[in-house]
């Protein structure tokens, strides 16, 4: 009896949940789905472990600033700030904290800037006071909810922000009063595509790309707009144009030699190829890094035979053109939707060697010599097991990184103190049987085309582990031989950006919770805390009000990450009391 009643409560509060969240989840049936499936698959998560394995500079001016995605155009992520540090962070606790009381996939990352700390969801913009979290503004977006609630930052220049919709445009907001000043069109949702990156802007240009890739006909593009009016000041396709592509603006020049690497028969269109997280800029040579992601069907690689250019690297143009300048080859020919997925990152080592390192969902760390565009190394930092096994219509195929392993969508980050790359990645597997070639072909345009035979309606992208097997690593790789000097595995997936800083420290979090402190130079846990929901989103440190601060995007809601259910917000942390309310 007692038993029945245990179930009848719980059956009940899974319906009370769910009729909360379709309310508040703008009406999204994915994430109601996600937000209900999750509640069990969570109900029995355990406390985060952490296992060390050890081994044998910005200007003044912008030093408490956190102005762009990865706080520079450069993307190091490294932070000058060392008032909190490695003697005094066990001091560290929360300050304050913003609820948007939405439940989405928050992984976003803000920014803070002129007194403001900004950040998005996927149809609102909020500012607070870095301070004390109190809203200044909050402007809401309508659009209609799509396979994916979630939209990845804004980028500031001279007054205005600037962000991607998911009904394909680009909007300007004044920054002291949230107020509309235009919107550009990039992308057409009736196929499906969306804009979810977070822009990069700079000498009055707004950077951004088309997202979704994964469904078919859908190809990846790039823009500049120019930030005091939205108008198009370049496109320029990232995979060969079709017949009857749109043309927006003016094209950015590309090598007609990229056709050649597609081998698709003729009802096989070209997919893929898009961006969906962020962008680095080297404002001494105006070139624009874009990471590109898989082409599509993501699986079914007889079907798009070659290495299809440019998918799979990151692509280099010129930001006053949009023409192509080179590339930088990361897998190509992918066939396990192992996207380069986040932003790399520009900076000089301890050698003088200037280095492009990005570490990609196929589980390596990359660096790559900018002056000779030489690969330096290619390191593991997560499980890798059959990466070079075919996949097949006979037999499911296990393979590692899965589909949702890897680097995600967050990048490294430098630290010039200790000359080591510091690389976050989830140890998740996936588990892939394929449709054959005929039902593949069959697929509508703006369908999700991964290729595979789905297990169950919830494993969309293959098969993953159960999450008892899953895990989390970050790998700290010294910046000139690429060899790692130290690792911590969690045993969650450590999929927040990674920000290292002047003090010693390294922050993180991972979709457990868990939110930690670590000596930069050896790995060492200084201090740890729960927040309320998966740490997945943006980690960035700052000054307001004449203290170090830092702050963290908290709150998961996906039915791809069996997370905790909690509601996404923005968690302040610093030393000593919490302000007055």
């Amino acid at each position: 009896m007692k038993h029945r009643n245990i179930v009848l409560v719980s059956v009940l509060s899974v319906i009370v949940l769910a009729v909360l969240a379709l309310y508040l989840s703008a009406w999204s049936p994915v994430t109601l789905a996600g937000m209900v499936i999750n509640t069990f698959r969570s109900a029995r998560s355990p406390h985060g472990t952490l296992v060390v394995e050890p081994r044998e500079v910005a200007t003044p001016s912008d030093a408490g600033s956190w102005s762009s995605y990865n706080r520079t155009l450069t993307s190091e992520r490294y932070s000058p700030l060392s008032q909190i540090n490695t003697q005094n962070v066990r001091g560290l606790r929360v300050l304050c904290s913003y609820n948007t009381h939405l439940h989405e996939n928050f992984n976003g990352g803000p920014i803070m800037v002129d007194g403001a700390l900004i950040f998005t969801t996927a149809q609102d913009i909020f500012s607070i006071d870095p301070s004390n979290c109190r809203e200044n503004w909050r402007t809401h977006e309508h659009s209609k909810a799509g396979f994916l609630m979630l939209n990845r930052g804004a980028a500031y220049l001279e007054g205005r922000l600037f962000r991607g919709t998911l009904d394909g445009r680009v909007m300007a907001y004044d920054f002291k009063t949230g107020k509309r000043l235009w919107e550009t069109t990039i992308a057409d949702p009736k196929t499906g595509e969306i804009v979810s990156a977070a822009p990069i802007a700079w000498n009055g240009l707004v950077f951004i790309g088309n997202a979704l890739g994964d469904l078919k006909g859908v190809r990846g593009r790039m823009y500049a707009l120019a930030a005091d009016s939205g108008r198009i000041v370049w496109e320029t396709y990232l995979v060969p144009k079709a017949p009857g592509d749109p043309i927006r603006g003016p094209q950015g020049r590309m090598p007609a030699s990229a056709n050649t690497t597609w081998k698709n028969a003729p009802d096989v269109p070209i997919s893929g190829g898009t961006t969906w997280t962020s962008y680095t800029l080297d404002p001494v040579t105006g070139r624009l890094y874009v990471p590109v992601a898989n082409g599509a069907p993501d699986y079914v690689k007889d079907l798009r035979e070659g290495v299809n250019l440019y998918t799979n690297s990151v692509v280099v143009l010129d930001s006053k053109t949009g023409a192509y300048i080179n590339h930088f080859p990361v897998d190509g020919g992918d066939w396990h939707d192992w996207d380069v997925s986040n932003t790399p990152s520009i900076f000089v080592t301890r050698s003088s060697k200037q280095l492009l390192s990005l570490a990609p969902k196929n589980g390596h760390l990359y660096g790559f010599d900018l002056a000779t565009g030489h690969l330096l190394y290619r390191t593991p930092v997560t499980r890798i097991e059959n990466a070079d096994v075919p996949l097949s219509t006979d037999k499911a195929i296990h393979f590692c990184p899965g589909a949702t392993g890897g680097g995600e969508w967050n990048g490294v980050a430098y630290d010039p103190q200790t000359n080591l790359v510091f690389s976050g990645q989830a140890e998740w597997c996936t588990t892939v049987k394929l449709q054959t070639d005929a039902k593949v072909k069959a697929a509508k345009n703006g369908e999700l085309w991964m290729g595979n035979v789905p297990s169950d309606p919830l494993d969309l992208f293959g098969k993953p582990d159960p999450i008892a097997n899953w895990a989390g690593w970050v790998y700290a790789t010294d910046a000139d031989s690429g060899e790692w000097k130290w690792r911590v595995k969690s045993n969650y997936p450590t999929l927040s950006g990674i920000t290292p800083t002047a003090g010693g420290i390294v922050f993180f979090g991972d979709m457990g919770e868990n939110f930690y402190a670590l000596d930069a130079s050896d790995g060492k846990r200084l201090w740890s805390q729960k927040l309320d929901g998966a740490v997945g989103g943006g980690v960035i440190t700052y000054t307001a009000n004449g203290s170090q601060k830092v702050a963290a995007a908290v709150g998961i809601n996906s039915i791809g990450w069996p997370t905790k259910v909690a509601t996404a917000k923005i968690v302040i942390l610093g030393l000593g009391e919490p302000p007055l309310q």
